[in-house]
């Protein structure tokens, strides 16, 4: 038996391509001009792609979200794909911490003619999320941000959102690093992730399973939760 070799880049590459193709077989102008003003805007080259966003969407069909809060907005690209899962009186509210890119999502947003149903909060998440009332739950929580807060982000997560409600996390495994013990690392990322990961061990609030992702880019991981 031969040992499996794993994927190049190039054919990564060319399956997401193909992948992209069937998805979106005859583009989606909104999504287009989205990534393209981030590009012109020089905002880091971090924003997930089709297939996660259409996971997202479908994520919130599944459980029927009327409210959902994101935590890292960047360019609103994942944002949209959010809020057209909403039906009619529904809300997204998401965080970022930078202005100029809650203003460049502001503006993608609102081409794709859907600011009445998100609200773009500025400042640090830790201190928004505080702000929020548990007594208005959310369905669905989308976790996309700094990773040395991924924990504090999680747990406020489980306690603004309703019994049944969807949790997601990306990037829960760069480059498959999560494996490495601290002392082996110097990236506070996998530090915190690691933690995090520990956590869930003992956890009796959530469910929860991780699927591993590769693309083109790189091998990573989606946390996915269920609030018991």
């Amino acid at each position: 038996m031969t040992d499996y070799v794993f994927p190049s880049t190039a054919d990564l590459a060319k399956s997401d391509a193909y992948i992209q193709s069937i998805l979106d077989p005859h583009g989606d102008p909104a999504l287009e001009a989205a990534t393209q003003n981030r590009q012109a805007n020089g905002l880091p080259e971090i924003s997930a792609g089709l297939q996660f966003g259409k996971f997202l969407k479908l994520t919130a069909q599944a459980v029927n979200a009327k409210r959902i809060l994101e935590i890292g907005t960047l360019g609103g690209y994942t944002a949209i794909w959010l809020a057209r899962a909403l039906p009619e009186g529904g809300k997204l509210i998401t965080l970022e911490i930078s202005d100029k890119h809650a203003k460049v999502a502001r503006e993608n947003i609102d081409r794709a003619s859907l600011s009445s149903k998100v609200e773009v909060k500025v400042g640090p998440a830790i201190n928004t999320l505080k702000t929020l009332n548990p007594d208005e739950p959310f369905d669905l929580v989308f976790i996309d941000a700094d990773w040395e807060s991924v924990r504090v982000y999680f747990n406020e997560a489980k306690r603004l959102a309703r019994k049944g409600a969807a949790i997601v996390i990306d990037n829960v495994n760069y480059d498959a690093k999560v494996a490495l013990e601290p002392e082996d690392t110097k990236e506070a990322y996998i530090r915190s992730i690691k933690g995090l990961l520990d956590q869930l061990k003992e956890d009796k609030e959530v469910d929860v399973t991780i699927l591993g992702i590769a693309e083109y880019r790189r091998f990573d991981g989606l946390l996915y939760a269920i609030k018991q």
